[in-house]
């Protein structure tokens, strides 16, 4: 790509359904909800992948989850400070950038399931991160923000998932800072999980990008869509527990679609 041009200024790579590009031009209000896959051409792997997942050499409720981190939370720790420094490695992609794009035209609501922070790295609002941010370490206890540098290793930092850590301590109570990630068993911050009904409500389309379709219950929300009346379109390398129902399955990756259907709205219609 030149200098300077973004991703939907290059000719289109894949074609484009018309349905699905006029039902976006058309549309005021986008609603967007992401997944793994979102992030997968950023070089983060996404959860499921047997191969190469994240969580291949971890049972995940050693890792992800409050009994696994009262067991042993410097390991806990020091795995989520990895993750964290992997995210900020990586940069956004062509799908991240495009989504910004969108929104400099219409109303767009990003509600993610990932942890990793590209969204807003590539210029976009998420209005909810419902299983959190590794970038927002929490007391334990009081809940309290953590905002010390020494929460994430240096950019030059050399090391491994089986890196241990010492968790900090928080400023007001001195209880654990925790990662602010929502583990197994827990349940999704309330005001999370509102603002995500409400986005998916009031859009007139929603794009469902990424996902595996299991995780509930966040797969509620485009089922809450569907019942409601609202389009919903899903762009997937995949067919998903989803696709069936979506009113258009759109096969192929967020890097490859999103710009071009930016490109195909761009081209087909100049919004005032």
């Amino acid at each position: 790509m030149q200098p300077g041009m973004h991703p939907s200024d290059r000719p289109a790579a894949v074609p484009v359904p018309a349905a699905v590009a006029e039902l976006v031009r058309s549309a005021e209000s986008i609603a967007v909800l992401t997944g793994a896959g979102m992030s997968r051409e950023s070089g983060i792997a996404t959860f499921r992948e047997a191969q190469v997942g994240l969580w291949e050499q971890y049972d995940p409720e050693e890792i992800a989850s409050v009994d696994g981190w009262n067991r042993d939370n410097a390991l806990v720790w020091g795995w989520y400070q990895w993750r964290a420094h992997v995210a900020r490695q990586a940069d956004p992609n062509d799908g991240h950038i495009a989504l910004a794009e969108l929104a400099s035209h219409r109303t767009v609501s990003i509600v993610t399931q990932n942890v990793d922070d590209l969204h807003e790295r590539a210029g976009s609002r998420v209005i909810s991160h419902l299983h959190g941010s590794l970038f927002s370490p929490r007391c334990e206890h009081c809940g309290t923000p953590y905002l010390g540098t020494d929460a994430f290793l240096p950019d030059d930092a050399d090391v491994s998932p089986q890196l241990r850590a010492t968790p900090p301590t928080c400023m007001h109570c001195l209880s654990l800072v925790r990662p602010g990630i929502v583990w197994f068993g827990e349940a999704l911050p309330m005001d999370a999980w509102s603002r995500a009904e409400a986005a998916v409500v009031m859009a007139d389309v929603v794009l469902v990008i990424g996902t595996s379709g299991i995780v509930y219950p966040a797969a509620r929300l485009p089922e809450t869509a569907l019942a409601a009346g609202i389009p919903v379109i899903e762009i997937n390398p995949e067919a998903t527990p989803l696709s069936a129902a979506a009113s258009y399955h759109w096969q192929g990756t967020a890097a490859t679609t999103l710009p071009a259907l930016v490109a195909a709205i761009n081209a087909g219609a100049a919004r005032p």
